[in-house]
């Protein structure tokens, strides 16, 4: 089954926190969670997840909160957020959705509807998520094959350059610092250096071939861009 993405899930109650993650695993996420609103945010940074599940509900400080707190961050500001809560007000959805949450999901609920929910967001938020094949100037990635074809050769790519070209076709032309692929390629490797970064890039940019997509921004890093050229 070919992954739907990364997701942080934050709820306190742990029946149901296992009962969710049954059911997005078995979709194919790869899930993280946590009970705790400080853990959460530090695991936003962290896991640099697709889609968060947010309870309002949680120990520490309250989901509202975190979720105020992480659009106030450039990292996690347009990280799609789904809020899970007993409460139905419509002040409360209001609050909820004005503090910057995608949707909104009312308890109790059918598990099957919050993975569905969660799907429409990420298809709305972020559409190359939801994509199977991902396409850019004659650049073609089969995620559930996991083959590229770049106008239609098939190349070879190590596991590294495979994930780097996938966050790069998922944001085309947007410049991504080395810290940054650093901490999305190798999210949980704390010994890898910056410059691991570019010795990869290059290796990317050989099996790509001419002319060259990666385009080199000096002091700010990389971006794939079909009108840039290395430097």
């Amino acid at each position: 089954m070919a992954s739907q993405g990364r997701l942080l899930l934050v709820e306190d109650d742990r029946s149901l926190a296992e009962l969710i993650t049954f059911h997005f695993e078995r979709e194919g996420y790869a899930v993280t969670r946590t009970g705790d609103g400080e853990e959460a945010l530090l695991l936003a940074e962290e896991v640099r997840p697709d889609l968060m599940v947010l309870d309002w509900m949680i120990e520490g400080i309250s989901g509202i909160e975190v979720c105020r707190r992480l659009r106030r961050r450039p990292a996690t500001s347009n990280l799609p957020i789904l809020m899970l809560t007993a409460r139905g007000e419509e002040d409360d959805r209001i609050r909820g959705l004005e503090t910057g949450a995608d949707d909104y999901i009312t308890k109790p609920f059918s598990p099957k509807e919050l993975v569905a929910r969660a799907a429409a967001v990420l298809r709305r938020v972020r559409p190359a998520l939801a994509a199977q094949t991902l396409d850019y100037a004659g650049l073609e990635m089969d995620i559930a094959a996991h083959r590229v074809k770049r106008d239609g050769k098939t190349l070879s790519l190590g596991p590294t350059e495979y994930r780097l070209l996938r966050h790069f076709l998922e944001h085309p032309g947007r410049v991504f610092s080395r810290q940054q692929l650093l901490e999305t390629v190798w999210p949980h490797s704390e010994e890898i250096e910056l410059r691991t970064v570019d010795v990869h890039i290059r290796r990317l940019r050989l099996a790509l071939g001419e002319p060259d997509l990666i385009r080199t921004v000096r002091s700010a890093g990389y971006a794939l861009d079909a009108d840039g050229v290395a430097n």
